[in-house]
């Protein structure tokens, strides 16, 4: 069953279609092959599932490099020709020669954070013996791509009665324009439809839906009732010997011994 007005106050941005609760039955059907990536794990008691907030990594890495090589030319190229002036410029000038290089900085920083700081895999772990849901989720800011604190990954726990997905399309910057699709989890109030939190769940609303249906499978009836996927799963730690710089440069996945051992075993 697929709603057609929005249930949550407020909807995702771009609100396409709200996807059945969490103790509904699933709206489709999982189908291994059009699913990018199998479970990570699955057994008895919980169910792991791949997911990655940035879609396409490997691009801002060498934005990021050639934004540094530009500010470092121009960089050169006026002390150059404050060297060669025969009078000091002003002071007014010299702030404004400062804007595109602290421009230049800023692009260049934040594309190579964009691409390098996220890990491997930002994986969701659902427990259906202590129906809690785990997520490995990395923070951003974009306004601050040189501090510590706002980037990183923090560890998340939700009670999975309190999750809803939600189906989203946004048109995106991308030359004439671009349809995003996505699939979010809002957490809510117990018993209510206020939001209280929201997350990214999977690109594309085909395979959002069907990883959520698994997830619904698996939470609902056990690891019985979920389809046998061709391909064995991947170790997204195991990421060396990729051509992809970023990636092998992206922090690996480890989770806290304490909430690792947690979302693995029943109570």
């Amino acid at each position: 069953m697929v709603f057609k007005t929005p249930l949550l106050d407020k909807p995702a941005p771009g609100w396409k279609h709200d996807l059945p609760g969490p103790n509904d039955s699933p709206s489709n059907e999982p189908y291994p092959p059009v699913l990018s990536n199998p479970p990570n794990h699955v057994d008895d008691v919980y169910l792991e599932l791949a997911r990655a907030t940035v879609r396409m990594r490997g691009v801002g890495i060498w934005c990021a490099a050639f934004l540094f090589a530009i500010t470092l030319s121009l960089t050169m190229f006026l002390i150059m020709i404050h060297a060669s002036s025969p009078s000091p410029s002003s002071l007014l000038s010299k702030l404004l020669e400062l804007i595109p290089i602290g421009i230049g900085i800023w692009l260049g920083s934040y594309f190579w954070r964009m691409d390098v700081a996220p890990p491997r895999d930002e994986p969701i772990r659902f427990n259906r013996f202590r129906r809690k849901v785990y997520v490995y989720r990395f923070y951003r800011d974009g306004l601050r791509p040189f501090s510590r604190t706002a980037w990183g990954v923090r560890i998340e726990v939700y009670d999975w009665d309190n999750l809803r997905a939600e189906a989203c399309s946004v048109y995106g910057p991308m030359g004439s324009g671009g349809l995003i699709e996505t699939v979010t989890l809002a957490v809510v109030k117990p018993g209510t439809h206020q939001v209280i939190d929201r997350f990214h769940f999977a690109h594309e609303i085909q395979q959002g839906e069907m990883y959520w249906a698994m997830a619904q499978l698996f939470m609902q009836q056990g690891p019985q009732a979920l389809p046998t996927f061709p391909r064995p799963p991947r170790d997204w730690n195991n990421e060396d010997v990729t051509f992809n710089l970023a990636r092998r440069l992206a922090p690996k996945v480890r989770w806290p011994a304490e909430i690792d051992l947690e979302s693995r075993t029943a109570p």
